[in-house]
C-alpha cells in the first residue's frame, strides 16, 4: 500500500469503527457489499472525515462516485487528485 493508502485505511477504520487492522484493508478489493460491508451512512461518514483531513468535498452527484468508492485504491486515486490540505 501506498502512504496514502495506509493512511486513509486508518482514517476509515477509526471514522466507521471497523474492528480489523487498517493493514487487512486491501487497496483492490471493494468497500461495499462483499468487500468491507460498508452501506450509505458509511460512505457519508466517510466522506465528512475525507472533507476535514484533505478538503475533499466528495458529492453523492457525482456521476464518478460509485467508481470513486469502488476501492480504497480509487478512493486515494481521487483525492489525490482533488485535494487541498
Amino acid at each position: 500500500m501506498s502512504p496514502l493508502e495506509t493512511e486513509v485505511a486508518r482514517l476509515m477504520v477509526q471514522t466507521l469503527n471497523l474492528d480489523m487492522d487498517p493493514a487487512h484493508i486491501s487497496p483492490d478489493g471493494p468497500l461495499f457489499r462483499e468487500g468491507l460491508g460498508l452501506d450509505s451512512i458509511d460512505a457519508l461518514e466517510l466522506s465528512l472525515a475525507i472533507s476535514r483531513c484533505y478538503g475533499y468535498h466528495l458529492r453523492s452527484d457525482d456521476p464518478d462516485i460509485t467508481a470513486t468508492f469502488s476501492s480504497l485504491r480509487a478512493l486515494c486515486k481521487s483525492i489525490e487528485k482533488h485535494r487541498t490540505k
